[in-house]
């Protein structure tokens, strides 16, 4: 059976999102431009930051009604003390990498998790799944 292994987010700036997202998950893009860059995660998941203004069909804005900033991208982690110390780090590293924590740590039913926001708004959750 065939499965998702790529998302695409749309950004402003692809060069400085790439940026980011390079320091958030300590990897390097395999392609990069100015229009588009893409990281291949050790698990070979894809995540591509492609330049919104040459997105085609063209997309809706940032904020419109269906517009594609309200998708999330989760990170699973082993355990609680891993998501503090990425918590930590991303605390860190939010003023110069335009990050808004959006959500401390905090227990909810499917785990322990934090949120923060990339600069287009694309929330970013890191938990550790509730143990059984």
């Amino acid at each position: 059976m065939t499965q998702p292994s790529y998302v695409l987010l749309y950004v402003d700036q692809p060069t400085a999102s790439a940026d980011v997202y390079a320091r958030l998950f300590g990897c390097t893009p395999v392609e990069r431009s100015e229009t588009f860059a893409l990281f291949v995660l050790d698990s070979g998941f894809k995540l591509g930051l492609w330049g919104r203004s040459g997105v085609q069909p063209p997309a809706a804005p940032a904020g419109a009604s269906g517009a594609g900033a309200h998708t999330e991208l989760c990170v699973a982690l082993a355990d609680n003390a891993e998501v503090d110390a990425w918590h930590a780090r991303w605390c860190a590293l939010a003023p110069a990498l335009g990050l808004t924590l959006l959500q401390p740590p905090v227990h909810l039913d499917f785990g322990y998790n934090f949120v923060a926001a990339d600069r287009d708004g694309h929330r970013l959750r890191v938990f550790a799944p509730s143990q059984p």
